[in-house]
């Protein structure tokens, strides 16, 4: 029995040996894999974010182009004015007052017949906030100051006429 237990021994520790080793490369082999899929985690992570970063620079231009868009075709209208000034004499009532004719244009295109305003102008008052003030076609911002118009006629409950003209 010496002689086989020592013949088998060496066999013996050879298996345990190599059960060892295989286990231990087992293990190593789940760490080196636990660290290939916490990569691979980290990396699809990062690409989502970079594409949810995409995504929203990707509206963002799309918003300023919108945007840029937009502005550029208001900036194509314009209005074209041109006020004069008439005087009306009676016997007994000298009335003078302003006519502002206003149109709309998009590029060279009349959008609009000429629109007619006539005001009744008092002595000293200034003709540009009246006629700023009756423009139809001017916009007028919230927070912008109000225009005061203190040259139109109180007693003539602010005579206005709109006409429109064939242009």
């Amino acid at each position: 029995m010496d002689a086989m237990l020592w013949m088998f021994l060496p066999l013996f520790t050879a298996a345990g040996s190599a059960l060892l080793s295989f286990y231990i490369m087992q293990a190593r082999m789940e760490v080196a894999l636990a660290k290939e899929r916490e990569a691979l985690v980290e990396a699809r992570s990062s690409l989502k974010g970079m594409e949810k970063e995409t995504e929203a620079r990707l509206k963002a231009t799309e918003e300023e182009t919108r945007r840029r868009s937009m502005d550029d075709f208001l900036g194509e209208f314009r209005v074209e004015e041109r006020h004069y000034m008439r005087e009306s004499k009676s016997l007994f009532l000298n009335k003078k007052s302003m006519v502002l004719q206003e149109r709309l244009y998009f590029r060279n295109l009349p959008l609009s017949n000429w629109v007619e305003h006539e005001l009744t102008v008092e002595e000293g008052g200034d003709v540009s906030m009246l006629a700023k003030a009756a423009s139809i076609f001017t916009a007028r911002g919230l927070n912008s100051e109000k225009i005061a118009t203190p040259a139109l006629t109180a007693a003539s409950g602010e005579r206005k006429r709109h006409r429109m003209l064939k242009g």
